[in-house]
């Protein structure tokens, strides 16, 4: 039975090497634990998997207060308590300073792998885990949907990425959270739960609550993250084959700026160039990235003056694009000026 499966029932241990297969690769990670069911279960099973090897990573346990519920403390203490038991140091870090009044969680989140990016780097550590879960990868792809993302963002959490210069690992990625609180309650090791979870002011929570609706029309949280795992792949070939493009159109260019020739470009597939496109304008650009919407609306002009025969110029992103017949020229736009305040004489 395969990490992935095995409904409520609790994580074997013969699961844990499927689980942590990429820790290997490091030698030391920060275990992002807030004192949830996911991120608790995160420690306990690193924990375990790490006392049954004779090599592997250190870990280092780090809980984030938010300074946003009086609760907070209490958790991050519980995780310290649990994390000496389980043989591994513990940092308690708080997001200081004054919070949004909009925007909230994605704030926090900003906050978040700021001060645990930081933390890494002071410790030496080389990765980061995060206890992300199939059903918050399904989560994320209804988001996301709702956003109107492309292929891109379909695609969901990856397993494993970086970010400045460190590695967010993802092992619980295809687990449901059902089989993380079976697995602590057989081991009876307590979690805390966040109100937050399910407060109707947040996106996700309002997601939350729809989820047993679309279980019943079968759109679940395992369909949802097959879906992203397709697109995943789906994205992987696209941008190969988008990289091998660049490099072709990279030739013919001077240092800060690009130019494509219009009769290889619009012979591309649809979304390898607008791909380009968007590398081009991100590159050359000061006020990127570009919106996808925007820039597909941008490549819709470029065809249309195209088959028209005419020219065009538009900017976006801080970039300049123009449109001759022959080429398309991405170049960089004039920084904006900032609007003169007028004031008058009485008020000086």
């Amino acid at each position: 039975m395969s990490a992935a499966e095995g409904g409520g029932a609790a994580i074997a241990d013969r699961e844990l090497s499927i689980l942590f297969s990429d820790f290997s690769d490091f030698s030391r990670v920060i275990l992002a634990v807030s004192g949830g069911p996911d991120s608790t279960a995160l420690l306990s099973l690193a924990a375990r998997w790490r006392a049954g090897r004779k090599n592997g990573p250190v870990f280092v346990a780090a809980t984030i207060d938010h300074r946003l519920r009086r609760e907070a403390k209490k958790e991050a203490v519980a995780v310290a308590r649990l994390a000496k038991r389980l043989k591994i140091s513990h940092r308690t870090l708080a997001w200081a300073g004054k919070k949004p009044k909009t925007g909230l969680q994605e704030a926090a989140r900003a906050a978040r792998y700021s001060l645990l990016l930081g933390l890494a780097r002071k410790v030496g550590a080389d990765a980061i885990a995060t206890a992300h879960t199939r059903d918050d990868q399904a989560e994320t792809i209804l988001h996301r949907i709702a956003r109107g993302s492309g292929i891109n963002g379909l695609a969901g959490i990856r397993r494993q990425r970086e970010r400045d210069g460190i590695v967010l690992l993802r092992p619980l990625l295809d687990v449901s959270k059902t089989r993380l609180v079976a697995t602590l309650r057989e081991a009876r090791i307590p979690f805390a739960d966040d109100p937050s979870n399910r407060d109707p002011r947040f996106l996700r929570a309002r997601l939350r609550k729809l989820a047993p609706g679309l279980e019943r029309e079968g759109i679940d949280a395992a369909k949802l993250s097959l879906l992203a795992r397709r697109l995943a792949r789906a994205n992987a070939a696209i941008e190969q084959t988008a990289a091998e493009e660049w490099k072709r159109a990279l030739r013919g260019s001077s240092p800060g700026a690009l130019e494509f020739d219009a009769r290889s470009y619009f012979a591309l597939p649809a979304e390898i160039a607008l791909r380009l496109l968007g590398r081009a304008i991100d590159g050359i650009g000061h006020e990127g990235p570009a919106e996808l919407r925007k820039l597909e609306a941008l490549q819709e002009a470029l065809a249309g003056a195209q088959v028209a025969s005419r020219t065009l110029k538009r900017t976006l992103a801080g970039a300049v694009i123009e449109l001759d017949g022959r080429s398309i020229h991405i170049d960089s736009a004039p920084a904006r000026r900032k609007p003169t305040r007028l004031v008058s004489a009485r008020t000086r």
